[in-house]
């Protein structure tokens, strides 16, 4: 017998699948990952207030509703009239191109055009929505435990080496477990690896083999496990392409420097408090450069909409650059709008001190990234490539592995996802 709660609960995600079907209705799937459901909320509550004839309803849904069910709702041609997503590549095919409906497509062309391809199927002039937020990879440092140690944070030119050994005499004189903690995770190192310059994708846009870049970073990682400097239990203590973050080490005074990304300023702030302070450090460089890697959460039209027009109006409204600039403002998020960045001025609303300085160092940041890092977000094998990446990697460091072995085998990993595909 089907419980009320089962009933209950079956019927909430029929209606959440099913598209607007009524003149001025729009929903929207939602998933926040701070506050950003309640700026949205408020930022919807005075467009419908300007606009009585359009319905809004907001679903707030937890990450894995949309990373797993939204998919196969657009499958079945159902789904929510706008979603925010980050698997945007992958399901470009379902996305609605506004361009025709829109009152000024140059002004998308013009403030998001370098991240439109991140959510078009390859070879389209789609406008399919815009990024919510960029978020980029880049490291933070406890600098109070840098003062205690005496040892000068490194310059802004500094190499992840320099990095590393200046992080490593912090560990032992303040007698820390390690010098730093790098997420588990391909993406979080990919960054990095195109800093000593590798390159993923092949000249016809297929994987490529390991290259020479991917294997001196990826060896760093490996030498520093072993001489205790780079913290292992993050990487070791899961299997597989399991994500784990680094970041409560970090939190708990555990290592010095750490290496993740944007999002995690809020975390930071929230967490360490006035514990300690602490500052954002960009990505160190490697023989190539100094990269981190793009990435983030798209807001996109979705196809199967009955109400394309009342889309476009909740859309166009949503990407209005005073609207953009508030909404990153208040969520401490990298906007992904060219006309906000170059303005500059931002207000991040944050009563502690170490927050504006780092959202400040992440946007400068953001525009110093190597072609072959901008390359990866629209790239549709990137996923594959992470997550052989981050398995064979952990296997060389559990010594499962001799890292000559996992450069082979994270090749084969990547051919067999392809094939898979195909």
């Amino acid at each position: 017998m089907k419980t009320r709660s089962t009933i209950l609960g079956a019927l909430t995600a029929t209606l959440m699948a099913t598209s607007a079907a009524f003149a001025g209705d729009v929903r929207i799937m939602w998933y926040s990952d701070g506050v950003e459901g309640d700026v949205i909320k408020d930022i919807l509550d005075r467009f419908q207030k300007d606009n009585p004839d359009i319905r809004i309803t907001l679903d707030n849904v937890a990450y894995k509703v949309v990373q797993e069910q939204l998919p196969i709702q657009l499958e079945a041609g159902q789904g929510p009239d706008i979603a925010r997503v980050t698997n945007i590549k992958e399901l470009a095919s379902h996305w609605l191109d506004m361009r025709p409906q829109l009152k000024d497509a140059k002004y998308w062309d013009d403030n998001f055009g370098s991240t439109l391809d991140w959510m078009r199927p390859d070879g389209s002039d789609a406008i399919t929505g815009f990024m919510t937020q960029l978020t980029l990879t880049g490291g933070f440092a406890n600098k109070t435990l840098f003062d205690q140690a005496g040892v000068a944070i490194p310059g802004e030119k500094a190499t992840w080496d320099e990095w590393v050994d200046a992080a490593d005499k912090v560990a032992k004189s303040q007698s820390l477990p390690a010098a730093f903690a790098i997420d588990r995770s391909g993406h979080r190192i990919s960054g990095p690896n195109v800093s000593y310059g590798a390159n993923y994708i092949a000249a016809d846009g297929s994987p490529a083999k390991v290259d020479d870049g991917t294997k001196a970073f990826g060896s760093k990682l490996v030498q520093w496990v072993a001489d205790g400097k780079m913290l292992k239990e993050t990487w070791v203590a899961a299997a597989g392409s399991t994500y784990r973050a680094g970041a409560d080490d970090f939190i708990n005074a555990q290592v010095p420097f750490y290496y993740s990304g944007s999002w995690q300023v809020s975390n930071l702030s929230s967490k360490i408090k006035d514990n300690f302070d602490w500052v954002a450090t960009g990505s160190p460089c490697g023989s190539g450069g100094c990269s981190g890697l793009k990435g983030g959460a798209a807001l996109v039209a979705v196809k199967y909409t009955k109400n394309p027009g009342d889309v476009v109006k909740v859309m166009e409204y949503l990407s209005r650059e005073d609207i953009v600039k508030e909404f990153s403002e208040r969520t401490l998020f990298l906007p992904a709008h060219k006309g906000v960045v170059d303005k500059g001025g931002l207000t991040w609303v944050s009563d502690d001190k170490n927050v504006a300085p780092a959202m400040d160092a992440f946007v400068k940041a953001a525009a110093q990234t190597l072609p072959a890092a901008d390359a990866l977000p629209s790239w549709k094998w990137a996923n594959a490539y992470y997550g052989a990446l981050v398995t064979r990697l952990s296997q060389v460091m559990a010594g499962e592995m001799k890292i000559d072995d996992a450069w082979a085998k994270i090749d084969q990993d990547v051919s067999d996802k392809v094939a898979q595909a195909k």
